[in-house]
């Protein structure tokens, strides 16, 4: 991806752990680096099809200037969301604030932080065989659509699907969509979890009924194995309910681990 740099803005403004920097102020140095297609921008000699620093320059400028953070974590933090949120165009973003006048007591030229933070693209399944399972489920795309850091891509039709594991049960509605996140993996699980307990979710049975399950299946191309969480789904490619709605959004999909694509999971799966 392409990159725009800014080096050392200087702003004045009111960030630190002692009173006195909150109230009197002091000099801070922030550079940035902005990853965004330029290819169009460069091509046809058009601002439009960029980002335009001089704006980006007078944003983080503004914005350190009407907020108050104690620490310098904080502020490159919520900058960057901010800038995220904001700019059109801007997938990822380098953010380093230098406070030169730290007040540690000893001669010290500047301490810094910086962080790297960007948009991901997430793949969920939905599935609900409780009640109004249509309504659920709609439940859980409008609950998504109204978090700043979510936005839904594409969503597949939903389909009726058999039961999976317990079968003595109804037949489920199911269906996928793709997701585009600032939230880190398990922030987006902690987001998806409350939202089946506003749909008065309960784990009771193992592969049990419920009114909505919402499961992470991709998350950029990332593999994690951790206690709560395993990505990609570590069952996905056993389940015609999640591959079938997965492939008419995202069939070109490749696994990372079995290198193979979501359309190719799905006509094995169906071969068998």
């Amino acid at each position: 991806m392409d990159k725009i740099k800014i080096k050392d803005l200087e702003v004045y403004c009111n960030h630190g752990v002692n009173k006195e920097e909150n109230v009197l102020g002091q000099k801070f140095l922030v550079s940035a680096v902005l990853y965004t297609d330029t290819r169009l921008a460069g091509t046809r000699d058009d601002l439009t099809k960029s980002i335009d620093y001089g704006m980006i320059c007078h944003k983080i400028t503004q914005f350190l200037k009407e907020h108050t953070y104690q620490l310098i974590e904080a502020a490159a933090e919520q900058l960057a969301k901010f800038l995220l949120l904001e700019v059109k165009n801007l997938e990822k973003i380098s953010i380093e604030i230098k406070k030169p006048w730290a007040p540690v007591g000893l001669p010290i030229n500047t301490v810094s932080v910086e962080m790297e933070r960007q948009w991901h693209t997430a793949f969920i399944a939905l599935g609900s065989n409780m009640g109004d399972k249509e309504g659920y489920i709609n439940q859980a795309l409008e609950s998504l659509e109204e978090q700043e850091e979510c936005e839904i891509v594409k969503r597949s039709d939903l389909i009726v699907t058999a039961p999976y594991g317990m079968t003595e049960q109804e037949e489920f509605l199911n269906g996928a969509l793709e997701l585009r996140t600032l939230l880190y993996p398990l922030e987006l699980l902690k987001l998806l979890n409350r939202i089946e307990k506003e749909a008065h979710r309960e784990r009771i049975i193992h592969w049990g009924p419920r009114t909505l399950d919402l499961d992470i299946i991709f998350y950029d191309d990332m593999v994690l194995d951790s206690e709560k969480l395993t990505i990609p789904h570590a069952d996905m490619k056993n389940r015609d309910f999640v591959l079938r709605p997965l492939a008419q959004i995202a069939g070109w999909k490749r696994h990372p681990v079995f290198g193979k694509t979501v359309a190719e999971m799905l006509r094995e799966l169906e071969e068998k």
